[in-house]
């Protein structure tokens, strides 16, 4: 197996380098972000995700600009929200996005939620496309996409996704459509690595984090020394997935980055298969319309 680092990037499908760990930032308070931001660059992180929807993209940018990390350094990704789609108010949203970062550019652009019902996807993704020949971003992907709402994508655009950003943890290891990434040339990021906790009405919604305390997960964690974090992210990475943890405690941020000194081997993961059950933390993606 190709040894891992904190460095280590895969390659999209035009040619951009994309860290493989990267930093979420979803529901950290404005005020919060540019700290937490600007110490996970001090720790090595290289890859920083937000979204308009998380209200924090000021925080993000001057995180940044509180870093001694190089702006062509960080790859930053920030997302299209669902009430913003449709080809003209795209390409004023991503002006939006990059004025509160207070950023030229971003390195990857994203379709936060197909919304089948509503239909938009298509003409916001070739808002997408145009934003890609501007410059604005240096690659343009999308989130929470099934192969058929890729699939109707690929049927009639010229750009293929570099990324479909899908909620994945062994819960819900999505392996239809990790293939189909894969066949495509589209690579696979995961949101909520760590399992989170459902939304209120989701699969119950009332349980707590049920994978973080799993007995297969903190027996893992035992073997190897590590916490149970650390096994979900390496999880990841062993099944070559971008994955973005998120957290508000600098001292975590730290510890999820220090997961290259041990190594899952085969009976490890194929536990951790097995708690593959289908249970989300979010909606299905046919299910989110607005």
């Amino acid at each position: 197996m190709t040894s891992l680092s904190i460095h280590s990037t895969t390659t999209l499908n035009n040619g951009v380098a994309m860290p493989l760990l990267g930093l979420g930032v979803f529901q950290l308070p404005q005020e919060d972000t540019a700290a937490i931001v600007s110490h996970a660059l001090s720790v090595g992180y290289r890859h920083i995700d937000t979204a308009k929807v998380y209200g924090n993209e000021e925080g993000v940018g001057e995180g940044i600009r509180r870093s001694s990390v190089p702006r062509d350094e960080i790859f930053v990704t920030t997302k299209l929200w669902n009430a913003d789609q449709g080809y003209a108010s795209a390409l004023d949203a991503i002006d939006g996005s990059l004025s509160r970062l207070g950023l030229d550019y971003v390195d990857l652009y994203l379709i936060h939620w197909p919304m089948p019902k509503v239909g938009k996807q298509l003409e916001s993704w070739h808002a997408l496309e145009r934003i890609l020949e501007q410059g604005k971003a240096r690659a343009i992907g999308v989130c929470n996409n099934t192969p058929i709402h890729l699939q109707q994508l690929l049927d009639k655009s010229d750009v293929v996704p570099a990324v479909n950003q899908i909620e994945l943890h062994p819960h819900l290891p999505q392996y239809v459509t990790r293939a189909f990434d894969r066949y495509h040339g589209i690579v696979t990021e995961s949101w909520s690595p760590l399992g989170g906790t459902p939304h209120r009405g989701i699969n119950g919604g009332e349980r707590r984090n049920v994978l973080l305390s799993d007995p297969i997960v903190t027996q893992t964690a035992i073997k190897h020394e590590v916490s149970p974090a650390q096994v979900l992210i390496r999880w990841h990475l062993q099944n070559g997935l971008v994955v973005i943890p998120k957290s508000a405690n600098p001292e975590r941020v730290t510890q999820n980055t220090d997961v290259f000194g041990f190594e899952l081997d085969g009976e490890d993961m194929v536990l951790l298969d097995r708690l593959n059950d289908g249970q989300r933390v979010s909606r299905h993606p046919d299910d989110v319309n607005q």
